[in-house]
């Protein structure tokens, strides 16, 4: 069993929920059930489904867990899109969340190869010329 709070990913994914949560509160009052509550349930799921893969006994769910989160970061990185483009949000308002996701996403990557068992074998040793 793995404790979140000692994990770099999950602390940023959780100040990332604080961050989306600010920025969507500039969203237009007539999209509260519509892409804002897309973009909330998306961010919540990310740190979620990390702390969740921490409280598994197995490696592989873990690493299932983490696959889940990266899932939400993509999805919550095309809301985000949406919203800028749609005029919900100022590019400038959106542009460094945006990073965060992107910075999650990357990291959620690394540790995804970092914990998974190597599936390489060993390049089969070639005789020497003479």
């Amino acid at each position: 069993m793995r404790i979140p709070e000692e994990l770099e990913v999950f602390r940023m994914a959780d100040a990332l929920v604080l961050e989306v949560y600010a920025l969507a509160g500039r969203f237009p009052a007539d999209e509260r059930y519509a892409l804002t509550s897309q973009v909330k349930r998306a961010v919540v799921s990310i740190s979620s489904n990390i702390a969740e893969g921490c409280s598994r006994s197995s490696q592989k769910d873990f690493l299932r867990f983490l696959e889940l989160a990266l899932g939400s970061a993509f999805e919550l990185a095309h809301q985000l899109s949406l919203s800028r483009r749609l005029g919900f949000v100022s590019a400038e308002l959106c542009a460094p969340v945006e990073a965060t996701v992107q910075r999650v996403s990357k990291m959620l990557v690394s540790l995804g190869k970092a914990l998974r068992p190597s599936t390489q074998h060993p390049e089969p040793s070639h005789p020497r010329s003479p």
